[in-house]
């Protein structure tokens, strides 16, 4: 495979970018499934199963949106540039919410496990020691907004697909075909 089937380009996205976005799409799924059925069954084994990988896979989409925010600022010279109308600084500005809240929502759960003194080993690779020590200023940002800001989340995810079948629908564009076409 040649490097620029790696790479961004003005017509598609790259290999990398495709993967870090389908994948972060496919563990988002995970977590507001896990979360819906959460509240749909209370406890549960199904539910169980998906609150139990809640924290590991929240950590690995941390991981991701970092490594994904560096590698789009590599490549943002070489993307699909959005058109310079009113509804291009629109889905400019959607992706950066988008881009906003995914950073934000694992962040002050990162917080929130610093704060707690219980220790956190995500994959058994321990991030915070156990100190014992509970900080509440440092776990009051997620306690006061990580469910909603996460459901904040899925609703702009939503109007995002939304916005992409209008491309792919209505306007009959190549918005999709950007991310999802041949390489």
């Amino acid at each position: 495979m040649s490097s620029s089937r790696w790479s961004d380009s003005p017509v598609r996205y790259g290999l990398v970018t495709r993967l870090l976005h389908w994948g972060m799409a496919a563990l988002f799924a995970f977590q507001f499934t896990g979360m819906g059925l959460k509240l749909a069954l209370g406890r549960h084994p199904v539910s169980g199963f998906f609150v139990g990988l809640h924290k590991p896979i929240g950590t690995l989409l941390m991981l991701l949106i970092l490594l994904r925010g560096a590698w789009g600022l590599s490549q943002w010279r070489r993307r699909p540039p959005h058109p310079r109308t009113l509804i291009g600084r629109a889905a400019l500005a959607g992706h950066a919410l988008l881009y906003a809240l995914m950073f934000y929502v694992p962040a002050v759960a990162l917080l929130r496990e610093l704060g707690s003194g219980r220790g956190f080993a995500p994959w058994g690779i321990p991030l915070f020691p156990a100190t014992g020590d509970k900080l509440d200023w440092l776990m009051a940002p997620a306690n006061l907004s990580h469910g909603v800001i996460a459901w904040t989340l899925l609703a702009v995810i939503a109007g995002h697909v939304a916005m992409v079948a209008l491309h792919h629908v209505f306007w009959r564009d190549t918005t999709l075909a950007r991310m999802a076409g041949k390489l």
